[in-house]
């Protein structure tokens, strides 16, 4: 019998998806060179994969202990794509959304699971020019994993703001500042996750779904949350893919603090309190559309408090996770994230510096490309 008072090991992966552009015309590269993915296997083995469409590009950190492990490994494979990337005159760009490229005109990846998806979703799937990172924490006990995977769904719409980076649509600014769960939530499968009494309970229900030949296997649930069906852990879906990469090391911390947070919780025979899905949709919402300028509700308070006085609240949280898992200075950077912006804040700024000096929308949504390609490598040297 496992001991479920035992405090996981809390283990984590980042994954993250890069688009992939043409240096000269800035748009996305249709039809990169096959040579190119070779490269990248070569160099970096199986942490780097293609996705969906071919104009994509994912990797994955191997199982890391501590934050700086995944922060080195991450600066390796955005540089190491970048080097690559750059004997084609292509680079990548880590953000969830590319300015200006049209989705009918990119290709999916010719391999069996992706002619699947085409196949099986139509258009919804053919509009998924859209990029995100998934954060992997292990926890070994199915009930605990089961027990936090019911309450970390609350703190989703809070991880979310802190990541946008999706401001643009088709050449238009979109109104959002992740506009990339709009698209996502197209798909099947996908939002906020339901709550289970039980581990067995969710592999009841994923079961069903597979008997009935729906889907394959539970990869083919797309929650913002959900238990991993590969490993044993909890795969954060929802956030945005961080320009920066020190952004997106400490949305990592964060959550894995959180998910300390609410183990010392349990126990000590306590846990969060939970909400609606109606509500807590809100909340999505609510950071999809402003991310880290607007509010978020507290619930129990009833009334909308503005994230930069939230975020203090979420730092003061998990102070003692943070000191825990060696972690303080990711989670204080959230802070920093907030009073400077997220990338889609600054990918705003950039369009409108160049509207206001003068240049068309075409030449602007380029100079916002040249600012992904320069941020995305910021500390990657």
């Amino acid at each position: 019998m496992t001991d479920n008072r035992q405090e996981p090991e809390l283990t984590m992966g980042i994954e993250e998806e890069y688009l992939l552009v043409d240096k000269d015309t800035r748009d996305l590269a249709v039809d990169p060179p096959a040579d190119f993915m070779e490269d990248c296997k070569r160099l970096l083995g199986d942490h780097v994969m293609p996705e969906f469409l071919r104009c994509q590009v994912e990797v994955g950190t191997p199982v890391c202990a501590t934050i700086d492990e995944a922060r080195v490994q991450l600066q390796h494979f955005r540089a190491t794509v970048a080097s690559a990337a750059d004997a084609y005159g292509l680079a990548p760009i880590a953000c969830s959304t590319h300015p200006f490229a049209k989705w009918d005109r990119q290709q999916n990846t010719d391999k069996e699971r992706y002619n699947e998806l085409a196949q099986d979703l139509q258009v919804v799937a053919r509009r998924m020019v859209i990029c995100g990172m998934h954060v992997h924490i292990g926890i070994e006990d199915r009930a605990v994993r089961n027990d936090l995977f019911n309450q970390l769904t609350y703190f989703l719409p809070h991880l979310l703001a802190l990541s946008t980076s999706s401001p643009f649509w088709q050449g238009r600014k979109s109104g959002l500042k992740s506009y990339r769960l709009s698209v996502f939530d197209e798909m099947p499968r996908t939002g906020l996750p339901y709550s289970f009494d039980s581990a067995d309970e969710y592999r009841r229900t994923i079961d069903t779904l597979v008997k009935a030949g729906v889907i394959d296997d539970a990869t083919k649930v797309w929650w913002d949350l959900r238990p991993s069906d590969r490993y044993p852990t909890l795969e954060m879906r929802i956030t945005d893919v961080c320009t920066r990469v020190e952004d997106a090391l400490a949305i990592a911390s964060m959550y894995r603090c959180l998910a300390r947070m609410l183990f010392r919780l349990r126990v000590a025979n306590q846990r969060w309190r939970t909400y609606s899905h109606f509500l807590i949709n809100e909340n999505r919402w609510l950071a999809q559309r402003h991310g880290v300028e607007g509010k978020l509700i507290d619930f129990g308070a009833g009334t909308a408090i503005a994230y930069s006085e939230l975020i203090e609240e979420l730092i003061e949280l998990v102070a003692e996770d943070a000191k825990a898992l060696d972690c303080v200075d990711e989670v204080q950077h959230c802070r920093k994230i907030v009073q400077h912006g997220t990338s889609a804040e600054r990918q705003l700024a950039v369009f409108d510096q160049a509207k206001d000096a003068g240049h068309d929308d075409k030449t602007a949504l380029k100079k916002v490309v040249d600012h992904l390609i320069t941020e995305t490598l910021e500390g990657c040297s």
